[in-house]
């Protein structure tokens, strides 16, 4: 069996794109020998998993040729459970959902991306009310433990009228390490999937863009910064109606289904001593 050619520039790219990761394992107490044996359970079950000859498990030796781990680790790695981690924990695939209803549903918001401040009780409020938008997605949950989590992660607070209001536009925690930590996981991995599907495989390739530049000021950084929050905002919910309005209408059969992740960012650092003339590109 012979193994792929090495592309001079794919080592270089993966140590640039490790530098962050490796920051935030270093803030977080994350060791080399910790994240070195979690990297050897990644080689050898994405080998064993995506790597088969003619949908046959391969041997531990064609796994240690593949992935560089020693046979011995190969065995024993493989006989541990890894975790696909493809779906959003269930606290906060609720709190995506709930938010979204509040956002473009009736009576709760005054139109699709106008969320309407809501009664704290349904004795106040009836359907329109926190406790009445939380028995819209579930009858399981009590509103009052959603609503002092809610609280706890900056995504809503109370006003003097006993009445609820939604701080952000989409589920995304102020505080609250694990609830970051999920979206952190589901994000940066679907973008890591785009762009190395782009990379590796043939016929059309999904969407992944970005504009760079180098050589701005202070102050101009700050207005394309509030200018990503507000429009693309604007954006991400336009999306997110299409797609729920989608998923209404186009009812999938349960082995059809497909999921999505639609995202854009935002990032600025100090640009490299060398000053270059400004420019603007699109990643291929």
């Amino acid at each position: 069996m012979s193994l792929p050619t090495l592309p001079p520039s794919l080592l270089p790219a993966l140590q640039y794109v490790m530098r962050p990761l490796v920051r935030l394992m270093l803030r977080k107490g994350v060791t080399f020998t910790n994240f070195a044996e979690l990297l050897k359970q990644i080689f050898v079950d994405v080998a064993e998993r995506e790597f088969r000859l003619d949908d046959k498990p391969p041997t531990d030796s064609r796994i240690s040729l593949l992935t560089g781990v020693h046979r011995k680790d190969v065995r024993r790695l493989r006989a541990k459970e890894v975790g696909q981690g493809a779906s959003l924990p269930e606290a906060v695939s609720f709190g995506a959902h709930l938010v979204s209803v509040w956002l473009n549903n009736t009576p709760f918001c005054a139109q699709p991306g106008q969320p309407l401040p809501l009664a704290r009780l349904a004795s106040n409020g009836a359907e329109c009310s926190f406790d009445g938008l939380v028995a819209q997605v579930s009858k399981d949950i009590r509103a009052r433990v959603v609503l002092d989590e809610w609280l706890r992660l900056g995504i809503v607070r109370i006003d003097d009228q006993d009445r609820v209001h939604l701080e952000t536009m989409a589920f995304i925690p102020q505080s609250g390490f694990d609830e970051k930590a999920a979206y952190f996981q589901h994000n940066l991995h679907d973008h890591a999937c785009a762009a190395v599907h782009n990379l590796t495989e043939g016929g059309e390739p999904f969407f992944e863009r970005s504009v760079h530049y180098d050589s701005l000021s202070p102050a101009a950084v700050l207005q394309l910064r509030e200018a990503v929050r507000a429009e693309g905002m604007q954006m991400l919910i336009g999306f997110n109606q299409l797609a729920a309005g989608l998923e209404e209408r186009d009812v999938a059969t349960p082995d059809a289904r497909q999921r999505i992740t639609i995202g854009l960012y935002f990032y600025t650092e100090p640009s490299p001593p060398a000053v270059s003339t400004p420019t603007t590109a699109s990643s291929p």
